[in-house]
This record gives structure tokens, C-alpha cells and sequence, in this order.
């Protein structure tokens, strides 16, 4: 290709410039607005295929617990409630969850300390050796525990079996408190120390004489006539407190034997 003269002394000229490189052979206006890219649609997967979390679960621990229990109306729906909530740490270090059993006919509610080895093992309350003993002491006034019902204060063992700290027995206190409301039980036996504080504000005096105190609960009307008994593994190591235990057992005979409509 051959440039003319005036082609070179233009080429010239812009080289002289300072122009070093041809962006195009045509000019270019740059006033006229040229359409934008239209942005890809975004590939959305079937509606079976999407994920979607659960939302958070909202409130406090403490408030998620009142709300799980206050929620329940059957004693099933109690465990499976309990069973579903994640506010205690506990629940993450017990191997198994024990909730009450027994009869529901019952209007007896024996209620013990928190889980053991035995019974966090089994899943079941009052448990190995202790229960072994339980069995004796109801049998010594003429009881099983199959006709009863058996719960422990809180559903899960703590770690290494050191005592509950008031912060665990808050939580989930109101879901004891649901169970006694929906058993709705004439007599409340507390076996220990531990669950006798937490549900009575009070421990057992050493060498009292037994008595029936008055136990409020929250979602039940009236005052539970509750009888406090010393606990089964401080039996096992201390063994005179049998001798108090027997005179509560005997208390709750007669008990028994003057109102027969509540067993």
C-alpha cells in the first residue's frame, strides 16, 4: 500500500505528536450513549433442591425452656420437648436423657437428685445400686416402684457427676415444674438434699422429726404436701441416716393407709 504525500505528512505529524498506536480507522463519537449489557439472569435451583435454615431460635435459654414446658400438654410431649431443647450444656455431656416413669395412675411422685452414673448409663431414673436400695426401702412399707412415679430433678447428669450449678437448675427446673403440674400427684417424696433445696428453698434437718411441708408449684393451684427423705447415695455412704429415712417411710405409710384414695 502506497501513501500519498499528504498521507505521510499527516502520519508525520502525529508522530511528532506523540501518537503511537491506531485504535480505529473510523472516528468515534463520544456523546451517543450506547446500551448498557443486560446483566445475566441468576440460575435458580428447583425449588426441591434448595436449602433453607431453620431460623434462630429466639429468646433466652431460660425463656425457651419456660416456653418448651409451658408448651406441653401430655407427658410425652414433656420428653420430647425436653429431648428437642439446646439451652443447657448439659445435654451435650450426658450420655443418655432420663425422664420420669412409672404409673401415671399414681398420685405418688418420688422426685431424687440429679442423675447419676447408673442412671445416665441406663437412661432410666434410680438406677443401679441406689435404686437397688430404693426398691428395699419402698418394699420395707409395702410399695413398688412400677405403682408409682419416679423423676429425676433434672434430666441430664452433670459432668463427672459434680453437682448442678444453680444456673443449670434454673433452666430447666420449669420443665419438673411442667411434669408435676400435668401428673398433677396428691404427695411428693423428695430424696436428697439437692432437690430438696431446689424445690423447697430448705434442706432436710439432721434428726428432725419426718413431717409433710407445703410445696408450691408454679402452675398448680394449690400447695403438694411434699415429705423430705435423705438421699439415696449419702445412705449408702452415711448409713444411720437410714434410721431417718425409716421414720419418714413410716410417716408415708400411715399417710397411705388414712387416705387409700391416694394410691
Amino acid at each position: 500500500m502506497t501513501l500519498a504525500t499528504d498521507d505521510w505528512t499527516a502520519l508525520r505529524l502525529q508522530i511528532e505528536w506523540g501518537a503511537d498506536e491506531a485504535l480505529s480507522p473510523d472516528p468515534i463519537d463520544r456523546l451517543v450513549q450506547t446500551p448498557r449489557p443486560q446483566p445475566v439472569p441468576e440460575r435458580r435451583l428447583p425449588a426441591a433442591v434448595v436449602r433453607t435454615q431453620p431460623p434462630p431460635p429466639s429468646g433466652t435459654a431460660a425463656e425457651r425452656a419456660l416456653a418448651a414446658a409451658g408448651a406441653a400438654q401430655t407427658l410425652e410431649e414433656l420428653r420430647a420437648a425436653i429431648a428437642a431443647y439446646d439451652g443447657c450444656a448439659l445435654k451435650q455431656t450426658a450420655s443418655h436423657l432420663v425422664f420420669a416413669e412409672g404409673n401415671p395412675e399414681s398420685t405418688l411422685l418420688l422426685v431424687g437428685d440429679p442423675p447419676g452414673r447408673e442412671e445416665d448409663r441406663s437412661g432410666h431414673p434410680f438406677a443401679g445400686a441406689e435404686g437397688q436400695l430404693l426398691d428395699q426401702m419402698l418394699a420395707s412399707i409395702g410399695l413398688q416402684r412400677d405403682a408409682l412415679m419416679l423423676t429425676p430433678l433434672i434430666p441430664w447428669r452433670p459432668p463427672g457427676g459434680r453437682p448442678a450449678n444453680p444456673g443449670e437448675l434454673a433452666l430447666l427446673l420449669p420443665f419438673l415444674h411442667r411434669l408435676i403440674a400435668l401428673h398433677l400427684p396428691a404427695r411428693i417424696v423428695i430424696l436428697g438434699g439437692v432437690a430438696a433445696r431446689a424445690l423447697l428453698g430448705q434442706m432436710p434437718r439432721r434428726g428432725a422429726a419426718a413431717d409433710w411441708l407445703e410445696m408450691r408449684v408454679p402452675g398448680v393451684q394449690t400447695p403438694v404436701p411434699a415429705l423430705l427423705v435423705p438421699g439415696l447415695a449419702e445412705m449408702q455412704r452415711k448409713p444411720p441416716l437410714r434410721r431417718e429415712a425409716w421414720r419418714a417411710l413410716r410417716l408415708l405409710r400411715r399417710t397411705l393407709d388414712a387416705m387409700p384414695s391416694e394410691m
